[in-house]
């Protein structure tokens, strides 16, 4: 079991920026990247799309043995975890959960500003999560709907990102923040532009390191941690345009990605 792979999906390529620290923080674990992408973006579903879907990727990794699943995917996470977790007999993490914890440990004023996509922000999952660990925080979401584009189009240290984040990043600033939570997995990716804007003094707080660090310490309790110390075996499977995502993905990464395939929604 313990030479299983894990599994790893989300709703496109955003995911691994997840799976990147994963494999920095666990590099003899095989790993499993599925990336739904001719459904992309979760964001706009209904929450009975969403759990439909998620329970059909869960699945596809179940099928393939994995050890554990992690959904890399913060929509996903914040409607669908809770079902996964209950259907499935091998453990789910998510997201959402390890961001809002480590910037409820991180802020020294408890003003913590949030940034994702509209529809993360507007499901207030990082704000409720982060108000059950530091009840008296003030959490600010703004929606960046444009770094997803900026970030795919490899456009991340562009004056267009630096002034697209100072508009979207300004109204932060009247509220003190010390921890800005990076919500959305595309946004790692876009850190130096954004830390540059922000300043020094704001902590960035990335959920994708924060993700695999307790996904390491979960594998360590359940006894789980590959330690055979042999070469990793990387698979990734996408429901549509392969190529795309091997593009943009490699970005991601900053490795190439092989061992793609392409697998028919019809199949999930």
């Amino acid at each position: 079991m313990n030479n299983s792979p894990i599994g790893i999906f989300d709703s496109g390529v955003g995911g691994l920026t997840v799976m990147r620290e994963v494999m920095e923080q666990l590099p003899y674990e095989n790993l499993i990247y599925f990336g739904d992408t001719a459904r992309i973006p979760y964001g706009s579903r209904s929450e009975q799309t969403i759990k439909k879907y998620a329970h059909q990727c869960a699945t596809l990794l179940k099928n393939k043995d994995v050890k554990t699943i992690v959904v890399a995917c913060n929509t996903a996470s914040s409607i669908a975890l809770d079902d996964l977790q209950k259907n499935f007999d091998i453990p789910v993490i998510g997201v959402i959960d390890p961001g809002a914890r480590s910037a409820s440990t991180v802020t020294k004023n408890g003003h913590i500003g949030v940034i994702g996509t509209t529809a993360t922000i507007n499901s207030g999952a990082y704000q409720s999560k982060i108000m059950d660990y530091k009840h008296d925080a003030e959490v600010i979401g703004i929606p960046c709907p444009l770094f997803v584009s900026i970030i795919e189009e490899g456009w991340e240290y562009s004056n267009v990102a630096e002034l697209t984040a100072e508009k979207y990043l300004t109204e932060l600033f009247e509220h003190d923040i010390d921890t800005l939570v990076l919500g959305c997995t595309h946004y790692p990716i876009l850190r130096y532009t954004i830390k540059k804007v922000v300043g020094p003094y704001v902590k960035l707080v990335n959920p994708a390191f924060e993700t695999a660090k307790d996904l390491k310490q979960l594998l360590i309790e359940k006894n789980l941690l590959n330690e055979s110390y042999e070469l990793p075996k990387y698979e990734y499977y996408v429901s549509d345009a392969p190529e795309r995502f091997r593009r943009i993905g490699g970005n991601f990464l900053k490795k190439e990605i092989n061992n793609l395939s392409e697998i028919a929604i019809d199949n999930l």
